[in-house]
């Protein structure tokens, strides 16, 4: 069952880069597996995914303890500072900056393991105040604060479009968060670059790829519905 859900969905993606003119090779979907058990997990990866994003620390480190060790995890979440040194080092990429100083924080952490950290700068893009992320007019000074740490590298930026029940109505904000992109790649900033795009969910992942997200995080379409039952 599971398996058929990622294949449709894998298949709406390249129908979507298709419409786009883009190569499926440049868009990663992500399986958001939070509040899912391991065996749901298992089965998505036995079908061949190896990207699986998280929102919670906790939940993310129980899961890779059990899960094979090749995945990639995605801290997709909002990421509290005295979380942050649980993941680091463990986590493929961290979609959710969204200040300077849990930035800070993922850099003293990095600097102790003596490693990189790949980053995304978080925006609001919407502005809707129940989201975190950095507005969009805030989002340069942001970047340029970041890109002075130097254990961590900017890679893009992330948003989360607001829930909308017609996912056309959210392609203004995917095609501003893209301008935003471009824009600050324009700049030439040591340390960072704006090769990924993380952006579009369950509902609108396909307008997002067509705006030119290189990202996408589908839970809902893979795994079915969210059971909080077990959070």
């Amino acid at each position: 069952m599971l398996k058929e859900n990622l294949r449709e969905v894998e298949g709406r993606v390249e129908a979507a880069c298709k419409r786009a003119g883009r190569d499926v090779s440049e868009v990663t979907l992500i399986a958001v597996s939070k509040t899912k058990p391991v065996e749901d997990l298992q089965e998505i990866y036995d079908a061949g995914k190896r990207d699986f994003g998280e929102n919670k620390v906790q939940e993310l480190c129980a899961k890779m303890e059990v899960m094979p060790q090749d995945i990639k995890w995605h801290m997709i979440g909002h990421l509290q500072r005295n979380k942050v040194k649980y993941i680091v080092g463990n986590v493929a990429l961290i979609h959710s900056v969204d200040s300077f100083r849990l930035a800070e924080e993922i850099n003293i952490q990095a600097k102790k393991k003596g490693i990189v950290v790949p980053i995304l700068v978080e925006v609001n893009i919407a502005e809707e105040e129940s989201k975190f992320g950095v507005t969009r007019e805030d989002a340069m000074e942001l970047v340029r604060q970041i890109a002075t740490l130097d254990a961590i590298e900017i890679k893009g930026l992330m948003t989360i479009a607001p829930y909308v029940v017609e996912a056309e109505e959210n392609r203004p904000y995917f095609r501003k968060i893209k301008e935003l992109s471009v824009d600050i790649a324009k700049q030439n900033i040591d340390n960072v670059s704006m090769d990924i795009l993380s952006m579009g969910m369950t509902g609108d992942f396909e307008v997002a790829i067509e705006e030119g997200a290189t990202m996408v995080r589908v839970g809902t379409g893979i795994f079915g519905k969210r059971n909080y039952q077990n959070t």
